[in-house]
């Protein structure tokens, strides 16, 4: 073993002693019915098969969090928000397309924090008519200025092909590879960057 080996050890021991990264499910819709909660828990399932980072679903709901700035804003939420984001190295963004842009509470959710997000990698998984891409297109220039690296993978549902009766969530095939193309992409990025925090 050479002197450089001994002093920093090998690739191998660098990468075992790492833990491994925790991926945030943000699920970015909070309405009455939404379909986030079927798509964020398939996309789980698809993530834990792979056994390279420890995934949890994130439900915004959970959080209760009001408008930013609005009077009697719940500490609590705001809180158990910035906690829970902050023990996150990466995320998957679960995106509906509500007027060719993101949900208003996803905004919200994203605006209520700041160093939380920072130099932490995201992919996004997004559905609409059109697969949710001018949502995901959106959301990609909200995560720039948080200083999220959005990957270029992005899995985009149907409400046509990847549901039944535009609620029951039955994705094709194909789309299980283009998840799993993504996470090739984000759980690299998310390691590179867990090294600059």
């Amino acid at each position: 073993m050479g002197f450089l080996s001994k002093l920093f050890g090998t690739k191998q021991e660098e990468e075992e002693t790492m833990t491994k990264l925790n991926i945030g499910i943000i699920l970015g819709s909070t309405r009455e019915g939404r379909v986030s909660p079927q798509v964020g828990a398939w996309v789980k399932e698809v993530a834990d098969k792979r056994g390279d980072a420890n995934y949890t679903v994130i439900d915004i709901a959970d959080y209760k969090l009001p408008l930013l700035g609005e009077a009697g804003a719940d500490a609590s939420g705001a809180a158990a928000w910035s906690e829970i984001i902050a023990a996150q190295d990466g995320f998957i963004f679960i995106v509906q397309e509500y007027n060719h842009s993101i949900t208003g509470s996803l905004k919200n959710a994203l605006d209520y924090l700041r160093d939380e997000w920072n130099n932490k990698a995201a992919g996004i998984v997004s559905y609409g008519s059109v697969g949710g891409a001018r949502a995901a297109e959106h959301l990609r220039g909200i995560l720039g200025e948080l200083l999220v690296a959005d990957v270029r993978v992005h899995p985009a549902l149907s409400l046509f092909n990847d549901f039944e009766n535009g609620s029951d969530f039955k994705p094709q095939a194909v789309q299980e590879d283009s998840v799993n193309q993504m996470l090739d992409q984000l759980i690299p990025w998310s390691k590179a960057l867990f090294t600059i925090r």
